[in-house]
């Protein structure tokens, strides 16, 4: 099965209380789905969105995910590679951020097969502002 998904997440101060928002979708249906936490920071809203959907895909997917946060594309296409291999500590030498959902989402990838794709915020991508509204609407 070929699906896509638009994903993002957005914070009220960062940190401050946090919103994602994904949208699935395959030739037919289209599916949304979001959360929120009191307490977090906008990037960890962005690794949520993209676990959150790639979990919801249960059969295995050859998936494409579209996200306007060049932080979740080049972490998980580039990054982790480095971080895995240097015990999770960045290039400075410190501890990689949000540690706990990079874990997640990298795991949640394996099931499927999953190509990244980075899309500009607010440039008239249908999905992607509507992810956008979503996530917005649950930083409120």
């Amino acid at each position: 099965m070929k699906l896509k998904i638009f994903t993002d997440g957005a914070c009220s101060g960062n940190p401050g209380k946090g919103g994602w928002a994904a949208i699935i979708l395959n030739d037919i249906n289209q599916l949304s789905i979001s959360g929120s936490e009191s307490n977090t920071t906008n990037n960890r809203m962005e690794l949520m969105a993209p676990i959150m959907a790639l979990n919801k895909i249960k059969k295995k997917s050859e998936i494409t995910i579209f996200t306007d946060s060049k932080y979740v594309k080049d972490g998980i296409t580039d990054w982790i590679k480095k971080w895995k291999i240097n015990n999770w500590k960045s290039s400075n030498k410190k501890p990689v951020k949000n540690k706990d959902l990079w874990i997640k989402l990298d795991k949640a990838c394996l099931k499927h097969k999953v190509t990244w794709k980075w899309v500009k915020a607010h440039a008239g991508n249908k999905y992607n502002n509507l992810v956008d509204e979503l996530a917005v609407l649950k930083t409120k």
